[in-house]
């Protein structure tokens, strides 16, 4: 038997769990996670299979009964009160914010651009689409899975039937990226789970393997069934002159190219779907994730009659977001969860709390001492009306286990504090700040700071991803050839989560209206402020719109400084007016002199 070795990666913060670190062979056991170590499962992936697995067991009060697969059924007797997915669900909460906006870059007019027409219709159709799919729900199954997990994945498609994109969560343990030299973008990835035995069906154990493939455009195929009655797909046209799908073109080295609407140059990439099956009895040990025997495998039929074998989907890029929970360490892909540096603490309070059950017994039915009964015979068992005959000099005492128990539970909640401090929780944040103890506003900032650098490390994180998503959804209706968007280009967008933590509403206001009086800050910008500090405001142009529209002081004041009635009626949203109509007649004033230039020989006299 070699010497275990010293193993620092991605997992390592679970090293200290034998059931993840097995002291006789070092990796995960086996017994617990024996799907980690199915034939088809890359070695490189056995330890993230099994830390999910992990972490899954804390978030679901399950660490005691996996640590009993190895430690036996002494290791499922602790208290577990549900404090590691309370702490998953707060953080999850602080990232999301209180709400979720889609902003289009060009949407909102500043010192410097103006509002584009079709950036707005673009994100009045990106917040259509986003209520159809349940967007803001989706984002909740994706990040409470970051948080909890370390990574979550998003995956889109273009639904004929219902024109739009499709987007679904995928549990990161389905997931198997085929990395490259770079390690950030996979130009393959493939989703993979086994399907269990069904007797009455008569189905066999399978696998179960989606792949994305991002390679050289081909010549156009077609779906056909083999003289085994197998589905397949087949090139069409001669294999010296094959068939080219419409629209492509090749050049003098028989590369394919391809011109997509939202790109200015041909790209010679496009992406294919495969989605197929395999009896596990065929496996071999051989065979991993991204090398089985492509003559066993069962392709799916999709509704239209495609068969989904390297189906060309008619974009150049995957249309899969990997969602990380913390920005990957250098050469890193995948991301942290949120609890890795405190399981040790988690595991500290579930054994505080087993302890402080065990003590509460003998504190609510205490243990009794009774000397000098009369009979000697009487039963000693306490319950209310009991009473004991004692002889002279008879004694009863009472073991008094209050104390430890206070101690006990001191020990709880000094290791719940413990925990909350290095998760960069602060206790307003989860709800458990007296807010008396809170002397000022000021006081209240200042406990958050932690939580506001663990927020903007972790937004930091997703912002680009996001990104992605908005922009393959993008790519998804143009290429879908929704009527809609015909002609449009992909816009920059963003998904912009809000305020997380109490706001003072008038303290906001009062240092937005100063530094606006002061001509600090633009309108967009104080309602910008405004808006993250809680202020019911939904669309900064839109409130811009209405307060312009009654803004008449300041629009006097911009028809004297340049004299223009069409801007002055632009910035009031008034339509321009229409220079067939007559303007109306102004009619002159008094042409003697003032009153108090009368001639003298009125003086004295009544006027009017």
């Amino acid at each position: 038997m070699g010497l275990r070795q010293f193993l620092v990666d991605a997992w390592g913060w679970l090293n200290f769990k034998p059931v993840f670190a097995d002291p006789t062979t070092g990796g995960p056991h086996r017994r617990a996670f024996p799907g980690a170590y199915s034939t088809w499962v890359p070695d490189e992936d056995v330890r993230r299979l099994a830390a999910y697995t992990v972490l899954a067991a804390y978030d679901g009060g399950q660490a005691g009964e996996l640590a009993e697969v190895r430690d036996g059924p002494q290791a499922r007797e602790r208290r577990e009160y549900g404090d590691p997915a309370a702490f998953v669900d707060a953080i999850t909460s602080d990232v999301l914010g209180d709400e979720q906006r889609i902003v289009v870059d060009g949407t909102e007019e500043d010192d410097t651009t103006t509002e584009d027409e079709e950036a707005r219709a673009v994100q009045e159709d990106l917040l259509v689409w986003a209520e159809e799919e349940l967007l803001a729900m989706r984002m909740q199954q994706a990040e409470r899975k970051a948080v909890g997990l370390g990574d979550a994945v998003y995956r889109l498609a273009w639904e004929p039937d219902k024109r739009r994109p499709v987007i679904r969560v995928v549990d990161p343990g389905f997931y198997f990226p085929v990395l490259g030299d770079d390690g950030e973008f996979p130009s393959r990835v493939h989703f993979a789970w086994e399907l269990p035995e069904d007797t009455r069906r008569g189905l066999k154990p399978r696998l179960r393997r989606i792949t994305y493939e991002l390679a050289p455009i081909r010549p156009a195929t077609a779906s056909e069934t083999d003289r085994r009655g197998r589905s397949r797909r087949t090139v069409i046209g001669d294999e010296d002159d094959p068939q080219l799908v419409a629209g492509d073109s090749a050049d003098e080295d028989g590369r394919i190219w391809r011109q997509y609407a939202w790109n200015e140059e041909p790209s010679a990439l496009t992406c294919y779907l495969t989605d197929a099956t395999w009896l596990l009895e065929d496996l071999e040990r051989a065979n991993d994730i991204d090398n089985l025997p492509v003559g066993k495998a069962a392709y799916a039929v999709r509704g239209d009659g495609e068969v989904l074998n390297a189906l060309d989907l008619l974009i150049d890029f995957i249309p899969v977001i990997h969602l990380p929970n913390t920005v990957p360490a250098a050469e890193e892909y995948w991301g942290k969860a949120s609890l890795a540096s405190v399981l040790q603490v988690l595991d500290e309070l579930a054994a505080s709390d087993t302890d402080a059950a065990r003590a509460s017994a003998t504190t609510g039915i205490p243990i009794l001492s009774v000397s000098g009964l009369q009979d000697g015979r009487a039963s000693v068992q306490v319950e209310p009306g009991t009473v004991f005959r004692l002889a002279d000099g008879g004694r009863m005492d009472v073991v008094n286990t209050a104390p430890q128990l206070a101690q006990l539970l001191s020990t709880v909640e000094t290791l719940r504090d413990r925990a909350a401090v290095n998760l960069r929780l602060p206790a307003v944040a989860l709800g458990t700040q007296d807010p008396a103890q809170l002397p000022s506003g000021y006081a209240l900032k200042i406990s958050l700071g932690p939580l506001d650098k663990l927020v903007a490390s972790m937004r930091l994180a997703r912002r680009h991803k996001y990104q992605l998503l908005l922009r393959f959804a993008q790519r998804l209706f143009i290429a879908g050839q929704h009527p809609d968007w015909v002609g449009r280009s992909v816009h920059q967008a963003n998904i912009v989560m809000g305020a997380y933590t109490p706001t003072d509403r008038m303290g906001v206001l009062e240092e937005v209206s100063t530094a606006y009086a002061a001509r600090l800050i633009s309108l967009e910008t104080a309602l910008r402020m405004l808006a993250e500090g809680g202020w019911p405001i939904n669309d900064v142009s839109v409130e811009i719109d209405r307060i312009q529209s009654r803004a008449f002081d300041q629009a006097a004041e911009l028809a004297d400084a340049t004299g223009d009635a069409a801007a002055v009626r632009d910035y009031l949203g008034l339509a321009p007016a229409d220079p067939a109509t007559t303007p109306a007649p102004v009619l002159p004033g008094p042409t003697g002199p003032p009153q108090d230039e009368q001639p003298a020989d009125n003086a004295g006299q009544p006027t009017g």
